[in-house]
């Protein structure tokens, strides 16, 4: 899969309306989770600018939602915890403020979160940038407490967030279904086993390569990389380049979609840079 020469990245910022119809077509593509992620980082970015995206399905048989984190920046392992908890008082929280606001799209302050119990998770929020977060979901019909559906997405200008409400109304429709095609098609595949590439069959990923890749999913720098494996920024800059031509990746982002889709991490994954959590 490749994004070269994405429509979206031709598409004008001053004209949403071309951009969401291109998104939303781009979108009935999308079957698979790291599909959806190179989806976010493409068409729905450009709409919706953000650094972390927390995706939640009703899941009927844990009877909860299920969440996943997307997140382009290095979060706290606490903070990534709680995203991707449904029980955890910062979603919990959350939610409740989207129902407070009739399941309208809603930008929740987070300074706000001013109880005690939630103060790690405000101070994590603060530290990485996140002022505030927009919310919105989809909820049965004739039963607003029932949620279906419901996203988190944080930027680190809150300023542009704050002015993205009536854009998310139009997008959410989009967003929902997407992800519910996508944990539908992901529960059918569950169980069906596949031999986990060497990094010879592939493209020769090296080991070091696999490595790199995983800090790249997590929001790594070259120089943040280099300081992980006591390397120079350059030498990561060369292994990274090589990952690319390796996997026919036009941009990190991409490389890292594809490694997930050729189980080349060893982690399960999914954010932008991914990781996942789910709750239960």
């Amino acid at each position: 899969m490749t994004t070269n020469n994405n429509p979206a990245a031709t598409t004008s910022q001053d004209d949403p309306v071309e951009a969401i119809v291109r998104a939303a077509e781009s979108a009935l593509t999308v079957r698979r989770r790291y599909q959806f992620f190179v989806w976010t980082q493409s068409y729905l970015s450009r709409l919706l600018p953000h650094q972390l995206a927390v995706c939640g399905s009703y899941d009927r048989g844990a009877r909860e939602l299920l969440f996943d984190v997307f997140n382009s920046v290095s979060l706290d392992a606490a903070l990534m915890d709680a995203l991707g908890d449904n029980r955890s008082l910062l979603m919990q929280h959350w939610q409740a403020r989207w129902l407070e606001a009739r399941g309208r799209p809603a930008v929740i302050t987070t300074a706000d979160l001013a109880f005690a119990s939630l103060g790690t998770a405000r101070d994590a929020l603060l530290a990485a940038g996140f002022d505030s977060v927009l919310v919105h979901g989809v909820s049965r019909p004739q039963r607003p407490q029932e949620i279906e559906s419901f996203f988190v997405f944080a930027s680190q200008d809150s300023a542009t967030l704050a002015a993205l409400v009536s854009r998310m109304e139009l997008l959410i429709p989009h967003i929902h279904g997407t992800w519910q095609r996508v944990q539908a098609v992901e529960r059918d595949v569950v169980g069906i086993s596949a031999p986990q590439p060497s990094a010879v069959r592939v493209g020769g990923v090296t080991q070091r390569e696999r490595e790199i890749l995983s800090w790249l999913r997590e929001g790594k720098s070259n120089q943040q990389i280099a300081e992980e494996l006591g390397i120079s920024a350059l030498t990561v800059k060369n292994h990274v380049q090589k990952i690319l031509r390796k996997l026919n990746a036009a941009n990190r982002a991409q490389a890292v979609a594809q490694a997930m889709s050729l189980q080349l991490l060893d982690r399960p994954a999914l954010s932008s840079l991914p990781r996942s959590h789910h709750a239960g």
